[in-house]
């Protein structure tokens, strides 16, 4: 690379996204989410090739970022590393940025990946040339149910699920077991096995209340249940993985490749879901996914509610995977979350499935009237 492939400029643009409806979980209480608070990273080489990278300030178990201290950590951490340096060295700046940060996953993940996407731009190549070739062009995803407390409007949501091609619903809970059981029961009656069946408790739930409730979940032929205790309580999770059929997986007790040896030690979860934000992004998560293979753990592919940037990033990793993946919805903030895009093409969804951009980088681009409309520092 010339060296105009250095780079030139450094920025962060924090922005603020409402939902098109409110999204509940159960932890790290009844939450209830109204909108997201982003934050994007573009680098920029002294050849003005601009590359681009999205994390959240999602504030819950595992994340206590804010859109202000992570606009700190880029100002007096990353960009004074970054500056200056190839674009192409990002194995080599993403270690020494993860010493200067002492973890800082979700910062670590948009410089990473707008590092992945500047180089693979410069090189007028797609991101998951990078990543070692296409071996896939199409991923199957997808979707999480937020909880409702109503199981009527739960069977209306999974309706509009299902005659959109998705096949795959996650159901969150963790706020009541009797509404939990009820809601997922008439799933099950409703769709028979037109559908693959899965919950997720966001890590809310109690030992005793979660043995109870997947015991009961065992009939409906679940194949997954996601973190149903805290973060931290990886002892009881492997106790639940001995006591139940239901194949566990983790979430909130997967940051990085430390945890996930501690949850393999374990037997805490036989899946782990990984985020673009919560995991380091492109770089950290290929790594992790590596390991995952290697340990016989499956991978789900997932994310924070996002825009078409992570999406786009979780979509190059999976195109370049040879192995096998869970069918994940990492595409969930598109699809049924944020009101507007910040791109000028979202990445395209069809029955279920994510087409795999094959424009240079990422694919994506973004569309400045949008980000203006939703930016906090420039109103």
């Amino acid at each position: 690379m010339s060296k105009g492939s250095h780079i030139r400029s450094v920025e962060g643009i924090p922005l603020r996204l409402p939902f098109a409806r409110s999204f509940t979980m159960a932890a790290p209480h009844q939450a209830v989410r109204n909108e997201v608070e982003l934050f994007v990273v573009c680098i920029t080489t002294e050849d003005g090739v601009t590359g681009i990278g999205e994390t959240q300030a999602w504030r819950r178990q595992g994340s206590g970022e804010t859109l202000a201290g992570l606009h700190a950590k880029l100002r007096d951490h990353a960009a004074p590393l970054l500056l200056g340096k190839p674009c192409s060295e990002i194995s080599s700046l993403m270690h020494a940025l993860d010493k200067q940060l002492a973890g800082g996953l979700y910062l670590q993940a948009a410089v990473g990946d707008a590092l992945y996407d500047v180089k693979a731009r410069t090189l007028n190549r797609p991101l998951y040339d990078l990543l070692g070739g296409m071996c896939r062009n199409r991923i199957d995803v997808g979707i999480a149910l937020g909880i409702t407390g109503d199981s009527p409007a739960m069977l209306d949501a999974a309706q509009r699920a299902v005659e959109q091609g998705y096949r795959h619903l996650r159901v969150k809970i963790g706020l009541d077991p009797i509404q939990d059981f009820e809601d997922l029961a008439a799933l099950r009656k409703h769709f028979d096995n037109r559908i693959t069946l899965r919950a997720d408790a966001n890590g809310a739930m109690s030992y005793g209340d979660a043995l109870r409730l997947l015991a009961k979940l065992e009939a409906l032929d679940l194949d997954i249940v996601e973190q149903p205790l805290a973060a931290w309580d990886l002892d009881g999770m492997a106790a639940l993985a001995r006591a139940v059929r239901i194949p566990i997986s983790a979430d909130e007790s997967l940051t990085d490749s430390h945890a996930l040896l501690e949850i393999a030690r374990r037997g805490a979860a036989r899946i782990v879901q990984t985020k673009s934000a919560k995991n380091g992004g492109i770089h950290a998560i290929r790594g992790l996914w590596d390991m995952a293979a290697a340990l016989g753990i499956g991978i789900f592919p997932g994310n924070h509610p996002s825009t078409s940037l992570n999406v786009a990033a979780v979509a190059h990793l999976a195109a370049a995977w040879p192995g096998s993946l869970l069918v994940g919805d990492f595409q969930t903030g598109l699809v049924d979350m944020i009101a507007e895009d910040i791109v000028q093409e979202s990445v395209r969804i069809e029955q279920g499935q994510v087409i795999v951009p094959d424009g240079p980088g990422l694919g994506i681009c973004l569309d400045t009237d949008k980000v203006n409309r939703y930016r906090l520092d420039k109103q």
